[in-house]
């Protein structure tokens, strides 16, 4: 798809906010023991406070504004809970947690990576809230008017038991720059995305015309290991198996898809920047024409487009030859760590409201997080006007179809792994290294540290 970016369309989506907002659930609607849960049940005249860290709340701009702003309305619904938000770096809320968990005094609810909730499970003392509040309650919240995808609903299960509620996420779309692309003699309305071949094939005469690599994937740098995974799936290799016991990133397939990679860089046209820089070089409409990356920065890269005067498009995620793309989700899971009876009961209501339909209109238009309630986009939905006007998603929407949940390495080691892993990749496709050797041999290192 390729749109014509405008500015007042970026300005419209900046301006909408959370004013009317309407809640699913009243203050005294905490599901009982009849449910198949334990939790107990809050009246409307008990007060509670709760602590509710995320890292949507770490800088100011519109994620702060868009959950501050939920946060507001769900103490106007339910004037007996205080909510207190703190923010923390995305890099380090585990260890905040864990600092604050030996403590003795654990945030309430917590905003997790999905590759996080394995740790978080067996190491932070996380709720797990099919025995908490009973399957009968997750149904009847992931239902409604509104339903959760249903390949949304699980992907904060361990196991087979819901360890929190899927709150926020996006999936790898490519990001054009059409006007870079016009500019070395390319139509973007004609010009064939849809894989890497031929997304290769147009950055190559890209670069014939600047000079400098005119692809971005933040996927293969430190800290694209979600995206990666997308990568791996669409060329038929995994990163663990499906019992979670065997790393599985040491594959021919793995090796292939690095490979892969590692010729465009060879080639000139992939670029060596870290992630940010990525993002910042992308958004000022520099020299790249594609970028692979999260549909998050949909708000960031529509304000960049507008102020440095270049045209802004989508696609969906290029697949690997005739095989279908298979893309993954970033994103996070809102995990409860409360002990106390009636603060996990003030917790549950605020994770439900958060991942409510109400919620989702917020979320969605304000920071650019896919609806995990998709048919709210349908014709009738609160959000089908906005899609319309906001064609820019519909990748991201069309890929949530097809969807494969990022994996969570188990045990307390789980982010060496993934350090394992980003080295290899990037130690083969920038440093010129056989991947061949550089990925069995992370495996085989991260193998060892899942067994610990």
């Amino acid at each position: 798809m390729n749109t014509t970016l405008t500015r007042s369309l970026a300005l419209s989506v900046l301006a909408l906010s959370a004013v009317g907002l309407t809640g699913c659930v009243t203050s005294g609607s905490a599901v009982g023991a009849d449910s198949g849960g334990s939790l107990a049940e809050l009246s409307s005249d008990e007060t509670v406070e709760i602590v509710f860290e995320s890292y949507n709340l770490n800088s100011a701009g519109p994620w702060t504004e868009a959950i501050e702003g939920l946060i507001a309305a769900f103490e106007k619904e339910h004037p007996n809970i205080t909510v207190t938000g703190q923010g923390v770096d995305t890099a380090n809320i585990v260890s905040s947690i864990q600092q604050q968990v030996l403590a003795g005094s654990p945030p309430d609810v917590g905003q997790l990576g999905f590759g996080q909730l394995d740790f978080a499970q067996t190491d932070l003392q996380a709720a797990n809230l099919t025995e908490l509040v009973g399957q009968e309650a997750l149904d009847e919240h992931f239902g409604g008017d509104y339903p959760f995808h249903e390949r949304a609903r699980v992907l904060a299960d361990i196991d087979g038991s819901a360890t929190g509620l899927p709150y926020v996420f996006s999936t790898p779309v490519l990001w054009i720059n059409e006007t870079v692309l016009e500019s070395a003699g390319i139509d973007p309305a004609t010009a064939d995305y849809s894989t890497w071949d031929s997304v290769s094939a147009l950055a190559e005469q890209v670069t014939a015309k600047t000079g400098n690599p005119s692809i971005n994937v933040p996927c293969i740098v430190t800290g694209g290991s979600w995206c990666m995974q997308g990568l791996f799936f669409s060329n038929g290799a995994d990163v663990l198996s499906d019992d979670r016991s065997t790393i599985e990133f040491g594959s021919a397939e793995a090796i292939d898809t690095v490979e892969v990679f590692q010729g465009m860089y060879a080639g000139g046209i992939l670029s060596n920047e870290e992630e940010m820089t990525q993002y910042e070089s992308f958004s000022r409409g520099d020299t790249a024409a594609f970028q692979l990356t999260t549909s998050a920065l949909q708000s960031s890269f529509m304000q960049g487009a507008d102020a440095n005067g270049w045209t802004l498009s989508t696609s969906e995620m290029p697949q690997f030859g005739e095989q279908e793309a298979q893309p993954t989700n970033s994103g996070s899971a809102l995990v409860m760590f409360a002990q106390d009876p009636k603060k996990r009961a003030a917790a549950w209501e605020f994770m439900k409201f958060m991942t409510s339909a109400e919620a989702y209109e917020v979320i969605t238009t304000q920071i650019g997080y896919l609806p995990l309630r998709k048919t709210m986009t349908e014709e009738g939905g609160p959000l089908y006007d906005w899609v319309q006007a906001n064609p820019l998603v519909q990748p991201n929407l069309d890929q949530l179809d097809r969807l494969v949940a990022t994996k969570a390495y188990p045990g307390d080691q789980f982010q060496e792994v993934d350090r394992l892993l980003d080295v290899a990749i990037q130690d083969a496709i920038f440093q010129g290294k056989d991947a061949a050797d550089t990925l069995p041999e992370a495996a085989e290192r991260a193998q060892a540290l899942i067994e610990k």
